[in-house]
């Protein structure tokens, strides 16, 4: 019991939930867009591993983090595109289509990953972003090193949260796209396109996925492995849900989760993890964050349009 209480007090164990958390943020927000709209995107998993690629890759051939940071996104983008295309304005079903998309990017991100490194056993390491030195903050005795050690990307991750609750909730963009997944017809009767606010929304959604995987590279790892996204994608799905659709809870939700894989990381270097095998420990993330699921899901109203095809004029 000292054990896990000295691990839960630790400054280290609170800098690397913050850490942990920040690629499932961005992921998450971007699910959270497409979903409010009325797509549900599969190709989450997919754009991510793409993502990642992309990213290290822009990195690795000589481009800056930012360089890298914006191509992942274009990259995911083009993904979301061709989900937008299918779904919306051809009606296909939104769950073949996500999963499509899926193996599309991963197959595509170890094609390209073999095509331009052929020989190469160990992935090539970048340089990636290091964490910020805040004047006055990054000093200060445990909250320096718990709250103010995390690299700008991860920022970016936490002013995602921000902007896109600003957006969905103070804009006439955001009470657009928040109607046409719940009530199209009525944004049709404003003169506005159902089509092009889906299409819109899934597109930049997308982008912000692949962003959630460049983190992994470029901020985390800072280099490109086979299945280093290793289910963060369908987890960020579970958080949308877990969130009731909203930007403020799914953060949350998204803390929750880092907090326990950061957590059974260590409980596997106590005197437990001498006793339990380490697959119970890899466990612990996905089983609590399951039973936090059920029991915060209960009373989320989901978007009364979602994966509800829209064709204009309809009623």
């Amino acid at each position: 019991m000292s054990e896990l209480v000295d691990i839960l007090i630790s400054a280290s164990f609170w800098a690397a939930v913050l850490r942990i958390a920040a690629p499932l943020i961005f992921a998450t927000m971007g699910e959270l867009i497409c979903e409010r709209a009325g797509v549900l995107n599969l190709g989450i998993e997919g754009i991510m591993v793409f993502g990642a690629f992309a990213g290290w890759v822009t990195v690795y051939a000589g481009g800056g983090l930012w360089a890298g940071v914006a191509v992942a996104m274009l990259a995911g983008m083009g993904f979301g595109a061709v989900h937008a295309l299918l779904t919306v304005p051809f009606g296909l079903s939104q769950h073949v289509v996500g999963l499509g998309i899926t193996m599309l990017a991963t197959a595509s991100a170890y094609y390209a990953y073999r095509l331009a490194l052929p020989e190469v056993t160990n992935p090539p390491r970048i340089e990636p972003f290091q964490p910020l030195h805040i004047p006055g903050l990054s000093d200060l005795p445990w909250l320096g090193e718990a709250l103010f050690s995390q690299t700008a990307l991860s920022w970016a991750g936490f002013a995602c949260v921000a902007l896109t609750a600003l957006v969905l909730y103070r804009t006439p963009l955001g009470l657009a796209l928040r109607a046409a997944g719940e009530n199209p017809q009525a944004v049709e009767a404003q003169g506005l396109s159902v089509a092009a606010l889906r299409m819109g929304a899934v597109i930049v959604g997308s982008g912000l996925m692949a962003v959630g995987g460049a983190f992994l590279t470029m901020s985390a790892f800072s280099s490109f492995f086979f299945e280093m996204v290793n289910g963060r994608g369908w987890i960020c799905i579970a958080l949308v849900v877990f969130g009731a659709w909203k930007p403020g809870k799914a953060l949350l939700g998204a803390l929750l989760f880092a907090g326990f894989d950061a957590l059974q990381v260590r409980l596997q270097q106590t005197g437990l993890g001498q006793i339990v095998p380490y697959q119970v420990f890899l466990m612990i993330p996905y089983l609590l964050s399951i039973l936090a699921l059920i029991l915060m899901s209960r009373r989320a109203q989901v978007p009364a349009a979602l994966m509800t095809p829209f064709n204009r004029g309809e009623r």
